[in-house]
């Protein structure tokens, strides 16, 4: 099991949230995340909240071992072509330490006061699919032709190619059991959902047969969801213990409001269990 950690971002300036990373990349957490929104989702709506992708790059210089990501990267907010080149950009800034995180979006009232458009759900469904072809075609083509719906390329080509090849891993958030998890299925690296573990093992299942369908095998797909560490330890352990029976390889614990002593206490005496 590989264990990460969300930064909870919200309210906090650059001091904390360096702090709080490098001593992540101490400790042995696996990765760090941040998140993609331009706005605090709690708490004071007028406090600090940092954008996501320059805030990868800066972590991506200071930091050592730990992997990094956004959970997950709205595809609303930048066009495709100028994403990937921030995806090289902070992969080779890391030496080669992101994961590429990303998802349709769901934040309208965001979208509305910022000026972005906010297509139905259909539709930012599909340009999530393009999204991850662009990416992954302009990442490693030097001649890529694309002809989406809503994107188009035309012998394209980006350099210098990621540290990590043929690209950094996708990780796409979903839950949608029609639409999403089929996409998931054909293409992320990594699934990470969200809910109960029962919802989570049903759903993944779901993506082991699109997997098929698709003519992948389910295993090439890692399964990651997120893990609550303020509750008792024993019920956390518990909950781990039931996310990996259900097939999952990575958790990412979320930052506690107990603050960094509860995270302190999670990494010696429940984190060691959990990667042995």
């Amino acid at each position: 099991m590989k264990v990460g950690i969300d930064v909870s971002q919200h309210q906090l300036e650059w001091p904390e949230i360096r702090r709080r990373v490098l001593w992540a990349d101490e400790a042995g957490f696996e990765s760090a995340w941040v998140f993609d929104h331009f706005t605090s989702l709690y708490g004071d709506p007028m406090g600090p909240c940092l954008e996501a992708w320059t805030l990868l790059a800066a972590l991506g210089a200071i930091t050592t071992q730990i992997r990094l990501g956004a959970l997950v990267t709205g595809v609303t907010y930048r066009n495709p072509a100028l994403l990937a080149a921030e995806v090289v950009t902070v992969d080779q800034v890391s030496g080669g330490r992101l994961n590429v995180g990303l998802g349709a979006a769901w934040h309208r009232s965001e979208h509305d006061r910022l000026g972005f458009d906010f297509p139905a759900t259909g539709e930012r469904i599909e340009r999530l699919d393009e999204t991850v072809q662009i990416i992954k075609g302009l990442l490693t083509s030097d001649d890529f032709d694309f002809e989406g719906r809503h994107y188009r390329l035309h012998h394209a080509y980006y350099h210098p190619r990621p540290v990590q090849r043929p690209h950094p891993p996708i990780w796409i958030g979903a839950g949608g059991e029609k639409v999403m998890l089929p996409l998931v299925a054909r293409l992320a690296d990594v699934w990470h959902g969200f809910g109960a573990v029962d919802d989570l093992t049903r759903k993944s299942a779901i993506v082991d047969r699109a997997a098929e369908a698709a003519g992948r095998a389910p295993e090439e797909i890692g399964r990651s969801t997120n893990l609550s560490i303020s509750e008792p330890w024993d019920v956390v352990r518990r909950q781990a213990d039931r996310v990996r029976a259900a097939g999952f390889s990575h958790l990412i614990a979320s930052w506690p409001a107990e603050g960094l002593a509860r995270v302190e206490e999670f990494a010696t005496r429940v984190m060691p269990e959990l990667v042995a």
